[in-house]
């Protein structure tokens, strides 16, 4: 007869220290076995099969797995569609109950809505939580009961509405006896899921608490080391959301308010999941975009002649990360200078950033485009040459990753749109679209 047991399931939080949905399961009736589904739905669609994400993902498995063996347990894996894994999982043990954090994409969405049903069927029930955000779904709202649009009355609202335990840690490890004792595990090698290694460095996931208290006066220069760089980990779960929060408030309000804009756009998703590729204003569907595919290519590659715009992009094809200001730029150098649709920009980042997360990519996208909530007003057209000016006099990020601009400028590329033109072209096209 099998032992009857609980699952905690790991998607979007990748450790076991000052996890809510672990916490809450192991404090439970029953045993705890964690598994983590490697989801052939997502991994299906990635072209890059060096994918540094899956690589980060997979080492984080195996260090999962170890940390749980102290405890004398072990994480079951499995490569498959999310009902597939299901139905393995549900013929090797007896589920009372499953658990795991809440995930507010629209895939995720999905998924969870199909496992909670499948679940049910079978009288088990499906508990989730609250924890890659401080605030979800309806817990800031206005006083009419509507979800904010503005980020500064949210932010405000956000800072009212903190409680005590609001940052409360899960003291999950105290609890560690109730982990189901689990002799084997087979974790599956990256080959057998169709990926090779990935040169891509990830960044540390210590909190280098210099860098947050300076954060006010050197967020903005992309070419020193002057944020914290813990995105991807936020991403991945494998730091906590509320241990970051509480050093923002003791540290610097401006980084803080970083992680309140993060759930911001978690809420925008959540509450108008159509923003994934619909204009958050839908008048801003009409423009008419001209979406040049050589130009797009341009701008991929960093040859757009505009060396802040090219030191951006390559910079993300290398490393698998840009600086924010610098986002900015290029984000609104192909919408504004090209006419090119933000969506395959956003799509573009979705493919090569590290720490992609849909909400914020979509939220920053769409404030670039102006067609988002609390975008820049369309009239607001970046100058990527005063961009650099004020951000990198000294063109010191140009030099590292356009070096051709200072060392050779004979050959660095040549502008492929002049900027008044262009700040023309679209000033006049956005009027017409939107009168």
């Amino acid at each position: 007869m099998k032992k009857k047991i609980s699952i905690f399931w790991h998607r979007r939080d990748l450790r076991l220290e000052d996890n809510s949905g672990l916490f809450k399961a192991l404090s439970a009736d029953f045993p705890v076995q964690n598994i983590f589904i490697f989801d052939k739905n997502i991994l299906g669609k990635l072209d890059d099969k060096s994918d540094a994400r899956v690589n980060f993902i997979h080492h984080e498995i195996v260090r999962l797995d170890k940390e749980l063996q102290k405890f004398d347990s072990r994480l079951r894996v499995y490569y498959d569609d999310p009902q597939s894994a299901w139905d393995k999982v549900l013929n090797e043990y007896d589920v009372q109950v499953v658990y795991c954090n809440r995930d507010y994409e629209p895939y995720a969405q999905k998924r969870d809505k199909e496992i909670h049903d499948l679940l049910k069927a079978r009288g088990i029930v499906f508990q989730g939580s609250k924890d890659q955000v401080i605030f979800e779904k309806n817990e800031v709202i206005k006083d009419d009961g509507k979800p904010y649009s503005i980020f500064t009355p949210y932010m405000n609202k956000w800072k009212k509405t903190l409680q005590p335990n609001s940052f409360l840690s899960f003291d999950t490890l105290s609890l560690s006896a109730n982990f189901h004792p689990t002799k084997d595990s087979k974790i599956p090698e990256l080959k057998d899921m169709g990926f090779d290694k990935s040169l891509i460095e990830i960044p540390s996931s210590s909190i280098n608490e210099k860098i947050i208290d300076k954060y006010s006066e050197t967020r903005d220069i992309p070419s020193i080391n002057g944020t914290t760089r813990l995105s991807v980990h936020l991403r991945f779960g494998t730091v906590s959301i509320r241990q970051l929060a509480k050093v923002g408030m003791k540290l610097n309000e401006k980084w803080l308010n970083e992680l309140i804009w993060r759930d911001f756009y978690q809420m925008i998703l959540f509450h108008f999941p159509q923003t994934v590729d619909h204009a958050f204003k839908p008048a801003y569907d009409r423009i008419p975009w001209i979406n040049d595919e050589t130009q797009f290519e341009a701008w991929c590659e960093g040859k757009t002649g505009y060396p802040i715009v090219d030191a951006g992009m390559r910079e993300l094809n290398t490393t698998g990360f840009m600086h924010n200001r610098v986002r900015m730029i290029v984000a609104s150098f192909l919408v504004k200078h090209l006419l090119i649709d933000w969506r395959w920009g956003e799509r573009y980042f979705a493919e090569k950033l590290l720490d992609f997360d849909l909400a914020s990519n979509v939220g920053g996208w769409q404030w670039a485009a102006s067609s988002g909530c609390d975008a820049a007003p369309y009239f607001r057209v970046f100058n990527p040459t005063a961009q650099m000016e004020k951000f990198d006099p000294e063109m010191k990020y140009v030099r590292k990753w356009a070096p051709e601009y200072l060392l050779n400028p004979h050959d660095a590329p040549k502008p492929i749109v002049e900027h008044v033109f262009a700040r023309n072209r679209v000033l006049e096209t956005y009027k017409k679209a939107l009168a």
